[in-house]
């Protein structure tokens, strides 16, 4: 198996688990919905980033630990259960306070909303730097343990004989985090595409809603896993 032919294989894998709608897809379109384009990029990035962390981790083996001891895997799935219950709860509480969304724009989608219309730690006021923005999404995605187990299991699959183990595994962590970007960019730009009916106060409450459930939905999973001992399961 060539390298080329190693990076189109896992390109088949990579991409329907990448455009298979889940955790990352629903936290970047709340954001690009409720603070405009520039924070959702911001978030696609953290997201991103945190895979290729995860990749790096896994191409030098020490995602193998979390393999190896029940322990740490457990740990880290209860961090990051914990991570999504406390985001998801920050949404859905915020979505039903007063005066939430008075400060959000018409045009979110082109630009930025103020900080008012953000979590976490939105309630200071004054602009949301766009690096929160990306920390959220980086923090989400390096709390989910999956994602490492994910490339444990199959960066080994995809490893030519004639080529440096580690180098290979870094092109390949690379390549799902290009694919990865590409499609969060594409959904950014399709609710852009779509602010006219997006960008009011009652769709970016009800996308506040819709999303906090999804992270406690997953957050709960995620502990529920870790409580009852199924916290290996992939």
């Amino acid at each position: 198996m060539t390298v080329l032919e190693a990076m189109l294989l896992f390109a088949l894998v990579a991409i329907p688990l990448t455009v298979m709608p889940g955790l990352d897809s629903a936290l970047v379109l709340r954001t690009a919905v409720v603070s405009g384009r520039r924070h959702a990029y911001a978030t696609a990035l953290g997201i991103n980033a945190g895979v290729l962390v995860w990749g790096v981790a896994a191409a030098v083996g020490a995602t193998a630990v979390l393999a190896a001891s029940a322990t740490a895997y457990r740990a880290l799935t209860l961090a990051g259960a914990g991570y999504l219950l406390l985001l998801g709860g920050q949404m859905l509480w915020s979505s039903f306070r007063p005066g939430r969304y008075d400060a959000l724009p018409a045009v979110a989608l082109r630009g930025e909303a103020p900080g008012g219309a953000d979590i976490p730690g939105d309630d200071q006021g004054g602009p949301r730097s766009a690096w929160r923005s990306f920390a959220v999404g980086a923090t989400t995605n390096l709390l989910n343990p999956k994602v490492g187990v994910f490339y444990l299991a199959t960066i080994p699959q995809f490893l030519p004989d004639d080529v440096p183990h580690l180098l290979m595994g870094l092109l390949l962590a690379v390549e799902h985090d290009v694919l990865g970007f590409v499609w969060l960019a594409l959904l950014i730009n399709a609710a852009a595409l779509a602010q006219r009916w997006l960008s009011g106060r009652a769709i970016a409450r009800v996308t506040d809603r819709v999303t906090g459930v999804v992270l406690l939905a997953f957050g709960g999973r995620l502990g529920w896993n870790v409580l009852t001992g199924q916290a290996r399961v992939i």
